[in-house]
C-alpha cells in the first residue's frame, strides 16, 4: 500500500506537467519509471519474489518490454524533475522548489533507490534461523549468505543515477546499467544461496517454504500465460508521431525502420522469459531471476546500438522533437514540438506535494 501511494503520487506529479494518460504504468499497478529512476524498488522486487515466491505480486515480471519502450519515448524532462526535490525526509512536508539544485537532485534520485542501508529488503536472516534452528555448519553459511545479501542491496543502491537522463540514448543506458547491477547483485548472492541451501535437511527445506506460505496466504500464482500476455501487450510505435515531428530523411528512414525492429526483437525475447512454473525453492527463483535479467540485457543489447545509429544521424532539432514526443502524448494525441516547448517551460500555479505523505508511509 506504501508502494502504490509514493509511485502514484509521483507519477501525478509528472502528469502536472504532462497531461496524458499513464501509458508507461503497469500491468499491476506499479511504474517502470520513476520520476528519472528505473526499477526504484529493484532490490525489493528481487527479494520478495526469491525469498517469499511472489510470483502471486508479479512486479518483478512486470518489467519488460514496455519500460524499454518508455525509455525510448520517457515522459520525464528537467521540469517534472523539479517536482521530486526536496523528497527525501529532512525536506519533508515542504513544497517541491521551483528549480532544484544538482545536489539535491543527486539526493533525491538516491532517496527514490532506497539510499538508506538500514532499510533493506534483502535476505531475511533472522526469521530464517528462528525457523530452521541451523547446527554450526547451516550457521556459518548462513551468516556468509546475509553478507553475500547485503553486498548484492548494496550493489543495486550504488547503480541508482546521478543525473537525470533526459534523451532516450541516455535513459536507455540508465536502464541498461540498472539491469546490469541487478544482475552483478544475483551473482554474487547465488553461490552463497546455493550453499546454504544444500546443507538443509528435507525438514528445514520445509519450514522455509512455510514462511513463504506464512508471508503471503491468500495467493494465486501468476503463470507464463500471464507474463506472455503482459509482455504481448506492446505499446504501439509511434510511427506517425515521429514522421510528423521529427521528419526524418530517406537516410534517416532505414535507421528507423532498423530501430522499430529491434524493439519488436527484443519484445519477442522477453516475451518467451517468463516465470518457471517449477520455480518452488529460493534458489530455483534466483535462477529464474537471473534468466529474466539477462533477457532484459540481450532486449537492450539489440535496442542500444539501433537507437544509437538512428539518433546519432538526426539533427539537433530532429533530437528535440525525438525526445519531445513521450512527454506529448495525450491519449494518442500529440501536440507540435512547439506547443510541447512552451508547456515544458510554463510555470503552473500548482504543483503536487507529496513529501510529508511519502515520509509518513516510510515511518509507517
Amino acid at each position: 500500500m506504501a508502494r502504490a501511494a509514493i509511485t502514484a503520487g509521483i507519477a501525478g506529479a509528472a502528469l502536472s506537467h504532462h497531461h496524458g494518460g499513464l501509458w508507461w504504468r503497469h500491468a499491476h499497478g506499479g511504474f517502470g519509471w520513476v520520476g528519472p529512476v528505473f526499477w526504484p524498488y529493484a532490490d525489493y522486487d528481487l527479494y520478495d519474489y526469491a525469498w517469499w515466491g511472489y510470483g502471486y505480486d508479479p512486479y518483478f515480471w512486470d518489467y519488460g518490454y514496455g519500460d524499454i519502450y518508455a525509455g525510448l519515448f520517457g515522459p520525464y524532462d528537467y521540469d517534472a524533475l523539479n517536482s521530486y526535490a526536496g523528497y527525501l525526509p529532512s525536506h519533508a512536508g515542504s513544497a517541491p522548489r521551483a528549480r532544484a539544485s544538482q545536489g539535491q537532485q543527486t539526493a533525491s534520485l538516491a532517496s527514490m533507490c532506497g539510499s538508506d542501508s538500514r532499510d533493506i529488503a534483502g535476505f531475511p536472516v533472522d526469521r530464517f534461523r528462528t525457523a530452521i534452528e541451523p547446527n554450526s555448519e547451516q550457521s556459518a553459511a548462513l551468516d556468509d549468505l546475509a553478507s553475500a545479501a547485503q553486498k548484492a542491496a548494496d550493489t543495486i543502491r550504488n547503480s541508482c543515477p546521478s543525473d537525470a537522463a533526459l534523451t532516450a540514448p541516455s535513459r536507455l543506458a540508465s536502464m541498461q546499467q540498472r539491469v546490469q547491477a541487478m544482475r552483478d547483485a544475483v551473482g554474487i548472492e547465488q553461490p552463497a544461496l546455493d550453499k546454504f541451501y544444500g546443507l538443509l535437511s528435507d525438514e528445514q527445506k520445509a519450514r522455509i517454504t512455510a514462511l513463504a506460505a506464512e508471508q503471503h496466504p491468500a495467493k494465486r500464482e501468476t503463470t507464463s500465460q500471464d507474463c506472455s500476455a503482459v509482455q504481448g501487450n506492446a505499446t504501439n510505435w509511434p510511427g506517425d508521431l515521429i514522421e510528423r515531428n521529427v521528419k526524418p530523411t530517406d537516410a534517416q528512414r532505414a535507421s528507423l525502420a532498423a530501430l522499430q525492429d529491434a524493439t519488436a526483437k527484443a519484445a519477442d525475447v522477453l516475451k518467451s522469459s517468463c516465470p518457471p512454473v517449477d520455480a518452488r525453492t529460493p534458489p530455483a527463483r534466483l535462477a529464474a531471476v537471473a534468466a529474466r535479467l539477462d533477457a532484459m540485457l540481450q532486449a537492450l543489447g539489440t535496442v542500444r546500438p539501433a537507437l544509437d545509429s538512428f539518433y546519432n544521424s538526426l539533427s539537433d532539432e530532429q533530437k528535440a522533437a525525438f525526445d519531445a514526443i513521450g512527454p506529448e502524448r495525450n491519449g494518442g494525441k500529440t501536440a507540435s514540438v512547439d506547443e510541447s516547448s512552451a508547456r515544458q517551460h510554463r510555470r503552473h500555479g500548482h504543483r503536487v506535494s507529496i513529501g510529508g505523505m511519502i515520509f509518513r508511509m516510510m515511518r509507517l
